[in-house]
């Protein structure tokens, strides 16, 4: 290494050393139950990345990920096309009971070389993680978050999330987990977000409305909820607005808003063999609506899915008379992925092996790095914010260019 650049070296590790001492705040969720939710990661980029890639790392259906994020999840070579660092994305994931507390346990990561706790924890993943959760959640002993990894050594990743009843103000939600970032005010995120700063405080917990980079935080999502029965594979099928997810082995599209927070679900266009998702005793396809004026209002019939129950898609006929005939009916609009790639990736995530179970067993002990607190409180734990990210990113390049 050079001359400058050990002496740039040095600053960082000393400006590390100083941030190190703080704490961030996670709010979570106790739990004694074995039912999990959907859910959602917020997750920002820290390198020019394929959509393939960042699916491989969370374990995440490409189509999936693009389908919560309303860009578009069925053009031709979209799990291909490469989005720019600092893109902030929503991860679909499962959120289960563990230890006696919320979290998603269902990611392995493999580390590479040059790879630590701290940047596993801070870069590569975003502070959805602290180096110390990670270490206690894979019994890992004590040691410094800095020291190098083993190459190809797994690690199982905790992540935080909420389920709350799936529900917030008597009304369905899923709960987005949140990293707070430089510039953010509960203000800001309330407004970003389509809720309230007495919301965010009611359901984090907060004596005031006050947060901090790196702080993790629940934000609840207006959502489309499903009534599908719960011997259903995809019970519970959640879909926050101005979104879709895909279900049904990629067979059926679901869709919650704008106009209204009703679930709709089509034909997807992403699987080759599908099961008839024609409505019985009908002419009507999945997600076919029908409407004839008549002297009495106007009498509608519509095709709706009931979920997938041992490998068959359940479609619904539903007849009836209304004041007025609807209109057709309109989807969120999807955007397509960015092919913007700001800079080089010097980091590219490597596949993963499949996804574990949702839930499952962790090597370890695996309690949280912090406290447990009641429903909706913050717990401490170890300061992820942006001015830590970018160190972290900084000594990685020199490293790489020693």
């Amino acid at each position: 290494m050079s001359r400058p650049a050990a002496a740039v070296a040095a600053a960082l590790l000393v400006i590390l050393a100083a941030a190190g001492g703080a704490a961030a705040k996670t709010t979570i969720e106790p739990c004694a139950s074995a039912d999990s939710c959907t859910a959602l990661l917020g997750y920002t980029l820290y390198a020019d990345m394929k959509v393939s890639e960042v699916a491989a790392l969370f374990h995440a259906d490409p189509a999936a990920l693009l389908a919560a994020n309303a860009l578009d999840f069925a053009s031709p070579g979209a799990a291909n096309r490469i989005l720019p660092a600092g893109l902030p994305l929503r991860v679909p994931t499962r959120c289960a009971c563990n230890d006696g507390v919320r979290k998603s346990v269902s990611v392995r990561y493999s580390a590479r070389p040059a790879d630590t706790l701290a940047t596993v924890a801070d870069v590569v993943f975003a502070g959805l993680a602290s180096a110390d959760q990670i270490r206690n959640a894979n019994g890992l002993a004590e040691e410094d978050p800095d020291a190098l990894l083993d190459a190809g050594q797994m690690l199982v990743i905790p992540f935080p999330c909420v389920c709350f009843n799936s529900t917030d103000n008597n009304l369905p939600a899923v709960y987005l987990s949140y990293v707070v970032r430089v510039g953010d005010t509960v203000e800001s995120i309330a407004g970003s977000h389509a809720t309230t700063v007495t919301d965010l405080t009611n359901v984090n917990a907060m004596g005031s409305p006050i947060v901090a980079p790196g702080d993790i935080l629940a934000i609840p999502l207006p959502a489309c909820a499903s009534t599908f029965p719960n011997f259903a594979s995809d019970y519970g099928l959640l879909v926050a607005n101005g979104t879709y997810a895909l279900t049904a082995g990629n067979c059926v599209e679901c869709s919650c808003g704008p106009g209204s927070l009703d679930l709709y679900c089509t034909p997807a266009s992403l699987a080759a063999t599908c099961s008839s998702m024609q409505c019985s005793n009908s002419n009507l396809m999945l997600g076919n609506v029908t409407a004839q004026p008549t002297s009495g209002g106007c009498s509608v019939s519509s095709c709706s899915y009931g979920g997938l129950v041992n490998g068959s898609i359940v479609t619904s006929l539903s007849s009836g008379l209304q004041p007025t005939c609807p209109g057709p009916h309109q989807s969120p609009p999807l955007m397509e992925p960015s092919t913007a790639a700001s800079h080089d990736s010097f980091l590219p995530p490597s596949p993963a092996p499949g996804p574990g179970e949702a839930g499952g067993a962790i090597p370890g002990s695996s309690e949280p790095g912090g406290s447990t607190n009641s429903a909706g409180s913050l717990s401490q734990a170890p300061l992820v914010h942006q001015l830590h990210q970018m160190i972290l990113t900084l000594s990685l390049v020199l490293y790489l260019h020693m």
